[in-house]
């Protein structure tokens, strides 16, 4: 019952209706998130990885006319690249969260 003047009380189709709002939200992000690409370069320029903010690889690109030291190198350069590109889209999806939500989610960077 409303008491005239007073606050209104929240009922549970409130409830209901507020989490329906949220998870059209919830995957408006994934879709935003699937869209935003970025690219990352190794930092000794050998690798090149493109990613997107859902965290899927979306091309990996690598130097040309390796030398036989470059190929040394090229196993580290890929796993580092790639583990920017995951802590970068990470970035990303807490960035969109937070945009959504008002609040940091625990996990997201």
């Amino acid at each position: 019952m409303i008491r005239p003047g007073g606050p209104r009380k929240i009922t549970m189709f409130d409830k209901m209706n507020g989490l329906l709002e949220m998870q059209k939200k919830m995957q408006e992000v994934k879709r935003v998130l699937e869209d935003t690409n970025f690219d990352m370069m190794s930092s000794d320029g050998l690798v090149k990885i493109t990613m997107n903010g859902a965290q899927e690889v979306k091309a990996i690109t690598v130097k040309d006319n390796l030398t036989p030291q470059e190929k040394v190198r090229l196993d580290g350069s890929l796993k580092d690249t790639f583990n920017r590109s995951i802590k970068r889209s990470q970035e990303i999806a807490a960035s969109k969260m937070r945009e959504v939500t008002g609040i940091n989610i625990p996990g997201l960077t």
